[in-house]
């Protein structure tokens, strides 16, 4: 018996893998039926709508479909209501001729073909129903306050439950709370009971959810009597009743436990259990703590739970033992299909639990498996069936039906046994994306008997991939934990097994992930202002993205304010409705990223309301208010104004701030002000608009409580004093009649006082007082109602005068050729006749001790702040005599200076020579040429001069020096190299030194054998814009310009010079045409030394073509212009003469002997125009001008015909000829600047004219 297990657990070892690789049949392969939908076991319909009982299979051939009903056959055909829908097993039952209930029934369908049947659960079918409540006497109820109350409900047993709700007569639910609750069987209950719980209309309405009905019970009435205050009392439960009580709930279910209980005050409910710990992830406190809820239930949750009610006056618990049961449930999932070739062998394994402890039970195609036929190859085991060596003919169905007390599984797996060449189902050539660093899988979902290996290859098939980074998993999908972008390529997945081969290709493509780079960022915007948030994505470019924006994660409101750009959203006039948070989210194919960032809306705070004065008292008063919105930006004070009706009306004040945090403020007030108050708010925006005004506050007048400020003493005079004061404001006056009392005294004199009153004044003048003595000051404020308190006494001194006395052993003290210190003795203070400012020291170069320097004298000051006795004067001039005095300064002027007294500089260090040129330069020699410096500072002794050649990459050979006389300024170098560029240097030496130099640079003359000129091909051409100088070049140096001149110019005139910036060509847009120009370039080495020209080229320019004339411009045209206007201006004047005197000419004869209206010729015999004839639609006369609408006004016309009329309109005959005759003009014309003037003369008018001048 042992062996037998062993091999019974070693096959079962081998069969595990037929197990874990269960394959899908393709279904144009044969296969028994597989039921695919079937309506729920516990099935609820509505009766109102046809019945539909789903039973839906799958094989090969398809299967044919039968019921059973209570456990027999359901002849279809007999019933003319019930129809099944073709190729399929669902059921219609046509209830419009039948009831529903007629077919509450269990059913179960059988789905058949040659290969096997398989069948579906037992579906009991079961109308949904809402009956009605049972009608019952519901008497008032009258209960005194503070007692518990339990209003039942009862409601009709429906199916499914109804939902229960208690509402009143207005459908309004009733409010509930921790003293008023439902509990799960719908029951209101009352903790205690108030006197607002009086009421006629407690109503419980039951919800049936399949009919969507709503019943209602009668309403209930309460009434609560207001008797003597109840007792207070500890909880006691309501609900569960006694200490403990149990409860049984099935595994995965809901299970709910309440507590309810009764105390006054209301009491609290907490939760615990008491063998562990509650899950916390699935529990949740409904009905104010009073329903402990846990989803989901598991084994783990049996077990004992303690409620407890609590208030002031004690506690109570309740133990609840709680029991799971559990209906069968799958532990490793339904049995699965089995797909075998002849000869293989495998097992099917239903294996399910549950508690108690289910019962397992097999049949074959419908039948119990112990009364199907034998066959060698099948074993069963309890839960497994376990094949081996299967033939071809042994398919079929198998169902396993695992039971308990409280439910069953019934799954239906089918054994097909097949012989199959691999065929792989995944899409050939299909290809995949994913994104860079994600994982990837490719699939290769095969078909064959006996199952096909899979293996896959990439690119070159050079080897097959089933090891890092790749996991080939048992259905042939192909992974990639990490995919890169190496990764991408084409994969072939190639199927065997022992009747063929077959491969197919996948591509792989790894594309960039998806990032936002710059993510949008919190924004506080005011109202009214714009915001933008910026989302700038980077993407892979062969994926297509979608920009998407969201606010508070739902779609952005419809408003054109809103405008989404590429990466950016923008709001403009932002409103208070925008606040909120907005998300980017960057869409691909293949990924997103997103991003948020929230907007803050905010703007100055509303006005603080309802200002309110309390405790008001003779010198303060309390004000508080109410802040207004401060629109998401804290307030962070209050400003407090004042307006003062008596004196400053109109007009308003500052008085105190508090914190944003206060709502109340003490003010202090002063004496003989009305006040009324105001308040304004400040946020991080600006201050809010003030607040309405408060109540007036009057406070009487006093005495003034302080006196003025600032009292200081000075004179503007030698002989006065002027004491000068802060004067009060009128909220400091604190009454009528301010005025000042001015004292003053003499401080180092012993006297008295000096008083005078000053009103509407903020300072007196005392006259006559010695020069510069120190005074003691005070003044004192009153009013008529008394003095205020006594004044400090301030200090200050009367007017200044100039000093009289000089400083004293005044000296000098050399440190260098450049610097000297001055020394003094102070002068004393009384000589200086007022505050000490300062000295200044006044001193000047009388000359320089070199017979080469001029005579200078041109004085310069020092000024010293404070009592000083020594300072330094810097930035002496060397070898050199100076002169200076030292005076004394106060607030009035300066004093007298000292006597002069001399500083002679010693010698120094000369500056550069003024000047270094180099001329004749030859081959290996050259002349330098130099200037004395200016500033010699002393005797100079001598020169130095180095020199050193210069490469043409600016390198710097070794330098040569040499040691000049004084008295030389020329000297020719001797022995240079030729066509070699030096610089030189030059500086000038005195017994202090050498001074800085000065430097140059030339070139010596290039080897004539060896000369090669650097330009060449230099030539010209002439265009519109100028002349095009080109040229080739060679040369090393860089700097290159084009110098052009006139040829025959005086010689005064200069070359002018052209810049070229490293090009080999210029146009010279400066040559006049006409003229002839010797033109040549110019190479520069340092400091624009020329060191090489080009040979001069003769440029002449051509004149400039005529161009065609503008007739317009020309003196003729001008003058015959001007002849024809003169002549026209006196035919008109003539014209105007004629008309005045009265003639009159006819306007209108022999209309009808003219064929064109709109055109009359010129009479040969006397040069006059024919009759003018106006016609309906008032054309003009050829060569007129007429308005750009069409019409002649009569207004702006100049020709009028109403303007030569004597006073009324002019009137048309029915044939269109003109009544009345032409006479002068009533009115002048209009001036050439005034209405229309810029119209032509009109050619009616000038015809006229020429007919009165002939």
């Amino acid at each position: 018996m042992m062996e037998r297990r062993r091999m019974d657990a070693a096959l079962l070892g081998l069969f595990l893998v037929h197990l874990a690789t269960a394959l899908e049949v393709p279904l144009d392969l044969p296969q028994p039926p597989t039921i695919t939908h079937q309506s729920p076991k516990n099935y609820i319909i509505d009766p109102r709508e046809n019945i539909i009982i789903h039973c839906e299979a799958k094989g090969k051939p398809h299967p044919s479909f039968s019921w059973t009903r209570n456990g027999t056959h359901f002849d279809i055909d007999e019933d003319p209501n019930v129809t099944m829908k073709p190729n399929s097993g669902t059921l219609v039952v046509d209830i419009s001729r039948a009831k529903a209930e007629h077919y509450e029934f269990v059913y179960q369908c059988t789905a058949r073909n040659k290969h096997g049947t398989a069948v579906s659960n037992n579906i009991v079918v079961q109308q949904s129903r809402s009956p009605l409540w049972s009608k019952e006497r519901v008497d008032p109820i009258v209960i005194s306050e503070g007692r518990s109350l339990v209003l039942r409900c009862r409601p009709p047993a429906g199916l499914p439950p109804p939902i229960i709700f208690w509402m009143d007569n207005y459908f309004q639910r009733l409010p509930q709370s921790a003293r008023v609750s439902q509990s799960l069987n719908g029951d209101l209950y009352f903790s205690n009971v108030l006197q607002e719980d009086s009421r006629n209309d407690y109503i419980c309405y039951a919800r049936f959810p399949y009919t969507q009905t709503i019943q209602q019970k009668q309403p209930i009435v309460v009434k609560v009597l207001n008797q003597e205050p109840a007792d207070e009392r500890k909880p006691n439960f309501l609900i569960p009743s006694g200490p403990s009580s149990s409860k049984t709930v099935l595994r995965g279910q809901v299970l709910e436990m309440e507590c309810i209980a009764e105390g006054l005050p209301t009491p609290e409910i907490s939760w615990a259990k008491v063998s562990g710990e509650l899950p916390t992830k699935r529990t949740s406190f409904l009905h104010y703590d009073k329903t402990l809820r846990i989803v989901d239930v598991s084994e783990s949750d049996a077990g004992e739970y303690r409620c407890t009610a609590r208030n002031p006056l004690g506690s109570v618990h309740q133990t609840i033992r709680v029991t799971v049961k559990a209906a069968p449930y799958w532990i490793s999932g339904a049995p699965r299909n089995l797909v075998l070739a002849p000869g293989e062998s495998s097992v099917l394994t239903c294996r399910a639990s549950g508690t108690p402890k289910p019962s397992v039970s097999w049949a074959m195609n419908g039948i119990p498996i112990e009364n199907s036929p034998k066959d060698l190859s099948r074993k069963v085991e309890d839960d497994t069936i376990i094949f081996t060596d299967v033939q071809a003919g042994s398919s079929a169905v198998y169902q396993c039906n695992v039971s308990n007390d409280y439910g069953y599984l019934l799954s239906n797996a089918f054994v097909n046994v097949l012989s199959e060449p691999p065929r792989v189902l995944t899409q050939n050539n299909k290809v995949y994306q994913v994104i860079k660093n994600r994982q990837a899988s490719i699939d290769c979902a095969s078909f064959g008997s006996p199952i096909p290996k899979i293996t896959w290859f990439k690119d070159s098939r050079s080897s097959t991939l089933d090891g890092d980074p790749y996991v080939l998993h048992d259905n042939g999908t192909l992974e990639i934990h990490t995919a890169q972008a190496h990764n991408s390529g084409k994969y072939t997945c190639v199927a065997r097994n022992s009747l063929g081969i077959y491969e197919n290709h996948i591509y792989l493509e790894v594309k960039e992930p998806t990032r936002i780079l710059k993510q949008p960022e919190y924004k506080v915007v005011q109202l009214g202002r714009s915001a933008v948030f910026e989302c700038k994505v980077k993407h892979d470019p062969s994926l297509i993205p979608t920009m998407t924006w969201l606010k508070d994660d739902g779609e952005l409101p419809d408003d054109e304010r809103l405008i989404v750009d590429s990466d950016s959203l923008t709001i403009v006039d932002v409103s208070e409705s925008d606040a909120g948070v907005y998300t980017c989210i960057m869409n691909t194919t293949l990924d997103h990223d997103s991003a948020s960032a929230e907007l803050t809306v905010v703007e100055r705070p509303d006005p603080p309301t309802d200002l309110e004065l309390t405790d008001q008292k003779k010198r303060s008063v309390q004000l508080t208010w109410i802040p207004g919105d401060e629109h998401n930006s804290p307030i962070q004070k209050f400003l407090i104004q004042y307006e003062d009706f008596l004196h400053h009306r109109g007009h308003w004040h500052n008085l105190t701030e508090v914190p944003g945090t206060r709502t109340t403020a003490h003010l202090k007030l002063s004496p003989y002000i009305h006040y009324t108050f105001r308040v304004l708010a400040l946020n991080a925006v600006d201050f809010s608009r003030p607040s309405f005004p408060s109540r007036m506050v009057k406070t009487e007048p006093a005495a003034p409580d302080e006196n003025p400020t600032g009292v200081q003493g000075f004179g503007t005079e030698h002989d006065n004093l002027v004491i000068s004061w802060k004067p009060l404001s009128g909220l400091q006056a604190n009454g009528p009649g301010l005025h000042y009392k001015v004292m003053w005294r003499q401080k180092v004199v012993d006297s008295d006082w000096t008083t005078v009153t000053v009103a509407n004044n903020s300072k007196f003048v005392v006259s006559g007082t010695p020069t510069f003595v120190p005074y003691e000051l005070k003044v004192q404020a009153v009013n008529d109602h008394g003095a205020g308190p006594e004044p400090a006494v301030a200090h200050g001194y009367s007017g200044e005068d100039l000093p009289v006395a000089a400083p004293d052993n005044v000296q000098a003290v050399l440190l260098n050729s450049t610097l000297a210190e001055v020394h003094w003795d102070p002068v004393p203070a009384k000589l200086i006749r007022g505050h000490l400012k300062g000295y200044k020291v006044y001193y000047w170069k009388e000359h320089s001790l070199h017979k080469h320097n001029p005579h200078l004298v041109k004085s310069q000051i020092l000024t010293f702040s404070g009592n000083h006795t020594r300072r330094m004067l810097p930035d002496l001039h060397p070898f050199s005599l100076y002169l200076f005095n030292v005076r004394v300064y106060n607030g009035k002027g300066e004093g007298p200076p000292s006597p002069n007294h001399q500083i002679v500089t010693p010698e120094g260090v000369p500056s550069a020579p003024s000047s270094l040129r180099v001329s004749n330069p030859n081959l290996d020699s050259l002349t330098l040429e130099w200037s004395p410096p200016h500033e010699r500072n002393g005797h100079i002794t001598g020169y130095t001069l180095r020199y050193q050649p210069v490469n043409d990459s600016n390198e710097l050979g070794p330098v040569e020096e040499l040691a000049l006389p004084a008295n030389e300024t020329s000297l020719t170098l001797l022995n240079l190299k030729y066509s070699t560029r030096y610089k030189f240097y030059l500086n000038a030496i005195t017994v202090r030194g050498a001074g800085p130099p000065i430097s140059e640079e030339a070139v010596t003359v290039m080897d004539e054998a060896r000369t090669v000129n650097p330009f060449g091909n230099v030539s010209s051409s002439f265009g519109e814009d100028g002349t095009l100088i080109s040229w080739d070049y060679w040369g090393p140096e860089q700097n290159v310009y084009v110098e052009y001149i006139v040829t025959n110019s005086e010689g005064e005139e200069e070359w002018q010079k052209e810049p070229v910036n490293g090009t080999q060509n210029v146009m010279l847009k400066g040559l006049k045409g006409g003229l002839s120009y010797r033109v040549r370039l110019v190479a520069t080495g340092h400091h624009d030394q020329p060191l090489h020209r080009s040979d001069e080229l003769l440029v002449s320019v051509p004149a400039v073509a005529s161009r065609q004339v503008d007739i317009a411009t020309q003196g003729w045209f001008i003058g015959l212009m001007c002849a024809i206007a003169l002549l026209i201006l006196i035919l008109l004047i003539i014209c105007f003469i004629q008309r005045n005197k009265g003639g009159k000419y006819p306007v209108k004869e022999k209309e009808d002997a003219h064929t064109d209206p709109e055109f009359q010729p010129m009479k040969d015999d006397d040069c006059t125009f024919g009759e003018y004839s106006d016609n309906e639609d008032h054309k003009p006369l050829k060569g007129s001008r007429t308005p750009s609408n069409g019409t002649v006004k009569r207004d702006d016309s100049d020709d009028s015909l109403v303007d030569y009329g004597e006073g009324g309109d002019g009137q048309f005959n029915e044939d269109g000829s003109f009544i009345g005759q032409y006479s002068g003009k009533s009115a002048s014309r209009e001036t050439a600047g005034g209405h229309e003037s810029s119209e032509a003369p009109s050619p009616i008018n000038t015809m006229n004219s020429l007919n009165s001048f002939v």
